[in-house]
């Protein structure tokens, strides 16, 4: 839809939900509805709940800005309810979303892409790893198979640790992932449009990148952009794009990398709807790599929005 349209529509900044993430998702819905209404939209936060349709309908809204994270925001349940009733929305669509929440199913379509993933093994709830036959050994990264913001995740050093990591990782998931450890620098693309914007390297002062460094102001340092071989810069973005497509991502998307010395790019994760608080890395990207505000990011986020299950299929 084109900015005069949609200065015609009333816009629902959907924020909060039902997941682990609620409150980092209410920040991002709070900086994203102050930049629309500067912008000179009319727009209104939408707590989400299970009463979603009705709260739509009640509110009349035209168009849905998501800027929810973790389960029913974008896994495509948000999505699939939003294609129901015919309202557009920002971000990917209901089969990219609920395949990038997914680390299992992502994982598949990353490695038959032909994309670097790091080796391993699905446990489901009740199995306990044979440590000498997972082909891998410590250390190890244990994770939710269907959450996001680290929440959940792991590493583990030992097999005396690895109890407890299973124990916390079952706690968020029937299935979890039991991953090779891979030493690396944590580098994010930006794709914006689907393409990619620039990336961004993060430093932790905790062990990885976990839920207190990617939302604690000071706990991480960040260079932007990342030092890095001009070679090695330019095959990184394209394989953030690379991600993003093979999903079947719309608009835009951070996906997360860990680069190796020897320049191996091992494919974390794409996140469909990343983060959009002050501290968050894809409205850093976008200001450092391509000049763009993020009053403007954010507009041309909502100039994305639409249906994309076409009527009749």
């Amino acid at each position: 839809m084109t900015r005069d349209e949609l200065k015609t529509k009333k816009i629902g900044v959907l924020m909060g939900g039902l997941s682990a993430e609620r409150e980092v998702s209410l920040a991002s819905g709070a900086a994203v509805l102050q930049a629309l209404r500067v912008r000179g939209y009319d727009a209104v936060a939408v707590d989400m709940d299970r009463d979603l349709p009705q709260v739509l309908a009640r509110e009349g809204i035209d168009v849905a800005f998501i800027a929810l994270h973790g389960r029913y925001g974008e896994d495509g349940a948000v999505q699939g309810a939003l294609e129901l009733v015919g309202i557009p929305y920002t971000g990917s669509g209901v089969l990219a979303s609920a395949l990038a929440m997914n680390k299992i199913f992502a994982k598949q379509v990353f490695a038959a892409s032909g994309l670097t993933v790091a080796p391993y093994r699905v446990l489901r709830r009740g199995e306990t790893p044979d440590v000498d036959s997972l082909g891998f050994s410590f250390p190890l990264v244990v994770k939710p198979s269907q959450e996001g913001s680290s929440v959940g995740v792991s590493i583990v050093r030992s097999a005396a640790a690895l109890p407890a990591a299973l124990e916390m990782a079952f706690r968020y998931d029937r299935e979890i992932l039991v991953e090779q450890f891979v030493k690396g620098r944590e580098i994010q693309v930006g794709i914006l449009d689907d393409r990619a914007m620039g990336a961004i390297e993060i430093v932790p002062k905790n062990e990885f990148y976990d839920y207190e460094a990617k939302y604690t102001d000071g706990m991480a340092e960040h260079i932007c952009p990342p030092v890095l071989a001009p070679e090695l810069y330019r095959k990184l973005l394209a394989e953030g794009e690379k991600a993003h497509g093979a999903l079947g991502c719309s608009g835009h998307s951070r996906v997360d990398f860990l680069v190796t010395e020897a320049g191996e790019c091992f494919l974390l994760e794409v996140n469909t709807l990343p983060g959009m608080t002050s501290l968050s890395l894809l409205p850093e990207i976008a200001q450092k790599e391509a000049g763009i505000g993020f009053e403007e990011l954010v507009e041309r986020i909502l100039g994305s929005a639409s249906l994309k299950i076409a009527a009749g299929e």
